[in-house]
Protein backbone atom coordinates (compact mmCIF):
# COMPACT_ATOMS: atom_id res chain seq x y z
CA UNK A 1 0.00 0.00 0.00
CA UNK A 2 1.31 3.41 -1.02
CA UNK A 3 0.57 6.41 1.51
CA UNK A 4 0.48 9.90 0.11
CA UNK A 5 0.02 12.90 2.76
CA UNK A 6 -1.60 16.08 1.76
CA UNK A 7 0.18 18.51 3.75
CA UNK A 8 4.40 18.81 4.24
CA UNK A 9 3.91 18.16 8.19
CA UNK A 10 3.05 14.72 6.98
CA UNK A 11 1.01 14.25 10.22
CA UNK A 12 -1.83 17.06 10.43
CA UNK A 13 -3.73 16.19 7.06
CA UNK A 14 -5.69 13.38 5.63
CA UNK A 15 -3.77 11.27 3.62
CA UNK A 16 -4.61 9.05 0.56
CA UNK A 17 -3.83 5.39 0.42
CA UNK A 18 -3.60 3.74 -2.52
CA UNK A 19 -3.92 -0.42 -2.36
CA UNK A 20 -4.65 -2.61 -5.29
CA UNK A 21 -7.99 -2.89 -5.16
CA UNK A 22 -9.22 0.25 -3.24
CA UNK A 23 -8.15 3.65 -2.64
CA UNK A 24 -8.50 5.71 1.03
CA UNK A 25 -8.90 9.60 1.22
CA UNK A 26 -9.29 10.96 4.63
CA UNK A 27 -9.09 10.11 8.33
CA UNK A 28 -9.95 8.12 10.64
CA UNK A 29 -13.85 9.56 11.12
CA UNK A 30 -13.99 10.85 7.89
CA UNK A 31 -12.65 8.20 5.20
CA UNK A 32 -14.10 7.88 1.74
CA UNK A 33 -13.11 3.95 -0.04
CA UNK A 34 -13.15 3.91 -3.77
CA UNK A 35 -12.80 1.43 -6.08
CA UNK A 36 -9.61 1.18 -7.96
CA UNK A 37 -12.34 2.17 -11.07
CA UNK A 38 -14.18 5.23 -9.22
CA UNK A 39 -9.83 6.31 -8.31
CA UNK A 40 -9.28 6.34 -11.96
CA UNK A 41 -12.36 8.38 -12.68
CA UNK A 42 -12.16 10.52 -10.19
CA UNK A 43 -7.65 11.31 -11.03
CA UNK A 44 -9.17 11.57 -14.60
CA UNK A 45 -11.74 14.59 -13.48
CA UNK A 46 -9.16 16.21 -11.64
CA UNK A 47 -6.83 16.32 -14.50
CA UNK A 48 -8.86 17.20 -17.19
CA UNK A 49 -9.98 19.71 -14.98
CA UNK A 50 -13.92 18.92 -14.78
CA UNK A 51 -13.70 19.14 -10.95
Amino acid sequence: MKIVSLCREGSCCPVVKLADDHVEIGEEGNLCVLTTSEWETLKNKILNNEI
